[in-house]
C-alpha cells in the first residue's frame, strides 16, 4: 500500500538517508523545481563524529541531534517518513519500505554503511559499535552500570573485568574513544569512584594495521600514538581480534584479555539493497557509480556519501567521511536544479580539505592541504571544525558550554544512569 504522500505536479526526488549527504542534497534542492521526499528510521539528523562524546557523558545527545521536521518546517516541499528502505524496483520506479511503497521521478540513496564484524556472529553479539545516538547511550549506561558494579565487586578478577575497556580499530573513532576513556580514568574515576583504584583500570587499544590513524601522515600516526601513550593506552597494533564471547577477547598472537566492555571500530561496510543489481556493487558492497553519482545499471538512481563507490581522479572509492558525502551531496543538487534549466551535469571531482582527530585535551592532529601540526593548535582546529558543523544554534551553544565546562573543571555533568523500564505482565 502506498505511503500516503501529495500528488503535485513537480518531479518527486525521494531522498534515503538523512545523514550528512541526504540533508545537504534535501537542503540545496529547488523548492519551486521538485517534490522532495526524505525516508529514514529516524526523524532526526544526528552528527556522527561526536557521538563518543555522549558515549563517555561529555555531551548530551540531545546536542548533536536536530530534528528533521524543525530544519525544513518553512519548505512546503519538503515531505518527511519515518521509516525503512526494504528494497527498490528500479524498473518501475519505487521503493518499498517498512510502511508502505513510494514512487519516485529521481531516487537518490544515502544509506550510509553499517560496522563490519566481518562475519564474526560473536563478536557482533557481544560488542558494542558506535554508529547512532542510541548505540552511544548503550555504550554510556554499560560504562556507569558496571563502574557501580565494581563498587560492590569483592573479587579482584571480576572487579576489573567490570572497569577495563577495550577498544577494536585505530582509526579516529577508535583513537578519540580510548583517548576519552583514558582521561575518564585520569580526571573522574579519583572524584566520584574515590573507592576504585583508578590503575587497576585498564584502557586497551587494539589495531591489526602496524599504525594508527591509517590515511593520515605518519606524523599524524606516531604523535596520535605518543599522546595515548602519555594517557596510558595500552596499544597493541599488527594484532587482531579473532573472538570475544563476552568476557574473554582471543587475539591471533596467543594473548587473551579480558574485559566485559569491547567497543568495535574496527571498520564499516555496506549493505545491499534488494533490486540493486549485483553487477551494482563494488569492494566492501558499495554501490558503483558514475562522476554524476548515477548509479551503473539503474536509470534516475543515484548513491551518495559512504556507501556511493567512484573512480575519479586519484580515487578508487572516495574516503568515507563527511566531507565526500557533503562534497558529492552539493554538487549533486545543482546538477539537478540546472537540469530542469537544460543544463548538462557536471562531474564530480573531491577536494580533500584535510583530516582531524582528537586524543584529549590539548592532544589533536590535523593534516590540511598545506600544512600538518599537532598538539594544542590541533586540537583548536578540530574544536572549530566542529563546532561550525554542527546543526542549530542552540545545540552549537550546548556543545561549547559543555566543552568550556569540562576544560575548566576537567569534569563533566553528564554521568546519569538511566534503565529501561519493562512492563509487568
Amino acid at each position: 500500500m502506498p505511503i500516503n504522500l501529495p500528488e503535485i505536479n513537480k518531479p518527486r526526488v525521494v531522498i534515503v538517508g538523512a545523514g550528512f549527504a541526504g540533508l545537504t542534497l534535501s537542503r540545496r534542492l529547488s523548492q519551486k523545481d521538485y517534490q522532495i521526499v526524505i525516508i529514514d528510521r529516524n526523524n532526526f539528523h544526528q552528527f556522527q563524529p561526536l557521538l563518543y562524546q555522549v558515549a563517555m557523558s561529555g555531551i548530551e545527545p540531545s546536542s548533536i541531534a536536530f530534528p528533521l521536521r524543525r530544519l525544513f518546517r518553512k519548505r512546503k516541499n519538503v515531505h518527511i517518513r519515518v521509516a525503512e528502505l526494504e528494497s527498490v524496483a528500479p524498473g518501475e520506479k519505487f521503493i518499498m519500505t517498512n510502511e508502505g511503497r513510494v514512487n519516485y521521478d529521481i531516487l537518490v540513496l544515502a544509506t550510509g554503511v553499517t560496522t563490519n564484524f566481518y562475519g564474526n556472529d560473536d563478536i557482533e553479539k557481544n560488542t558494542y559499535s558506535l554508529k547512532s545516538v542510541s548505540d552511544a547511550l548503550f555504550l554510556r549506561n554499560a560504562i556507569l552500570s558496571d563502574l557501580e558494579k565494581a563498587l560492590t565487586e569483592r573479587d579482584a578478577d571480576k572487579r576489573k573485568a567490570l572497569i577495563d575497556l577495550v577498544v577494536v580499530g585505530g582509526g579516529p573513532t577508535g583513537v578519540e574513544l580510548a583517548g576519552s576513556l583514558a582521561e575518564m580514568r585520569k580526571y573522574i574515576l579519583p572524584k566520584e569512584y574515590p573507592e576504585l583504584n583508578p590503575k587497576e583500570m585498564e584502557v586497551h587499544l587494539i589495531q591489526s594495521r602496524d599504525d594508527l590513524l591509517h590515511g593520515m601522515s605518519e606524523e599524524a600516526s606516531e604523535k596520535s600514538r605518543a599522546f595515548l601513550k602519555e594517557l596510558e593506552v595500552d596499544i597493541l597494533t599488527g594484532v587482531r581480534v579473532t573472538g570475544y564471547d563476552g568476557h574473554e577477547i582471543t587475539l591471533n598472537n596467543g594473548q587473551n584479555l579480558y574485559a566485559r566492555k569491547v567497543i568495535w571500530a574496527a571498520g564499516i561496510t555496506g549493505h545491499r539493497i534488494e533490486g540493486i543489481p549485483d553487477t551494482s556493487y563494488a569492494y566492501g558492497d558499495r554501490i558503483k557509480t558514475n562522476v554524476f553519482n548515477q548509479v551503473f545499471g539503474c536509470e534516475d538512481v543515484y548513491a551518495l556519501g559512504d556507501n556511493a563507490y567512484m573512480e575519479e581522479g586519484d580515487y578508487e572509492g572516495h574516503p568515507q567521511v563527511a566531507q565526500p558525502a557533503i562534497q558529492q551531496a552539493r554538487l549533486l543538487a545543482r546538477n539537478l536544479n540546472g537540469h530542469v534549466k537544460g543544463k548538462s551535469f557536471s562531474p564530480f571531482h573531491y577536494k580533500d580539505l584535510g583530516s582531524l582527530a582528537t586524543i584529549g585535551r590539548n592532544k589533536a592532529v590535523a593534516d590540511l592541504p598545506y600544512w600538518k601540526t599537532q598538539g594544542f593548535v590541533a586540537w583548536i582546529i578540530w574544536l572549530v571544525v566542529h563546532l561550525k558543523s554542527i546543526l542549530g544554534v542552540r545545540n552549537k551553544l550546548l556543545v561549547l558550554t559543555n566543552w568550556i565546562w569540562s576544560y575548566i573543571t576537567m569534569d563533566q555533568g553528564l554521568r546519569i544512569l538511566i534503565r529501561h523500564k519493562t512492563r509487568k505482565g
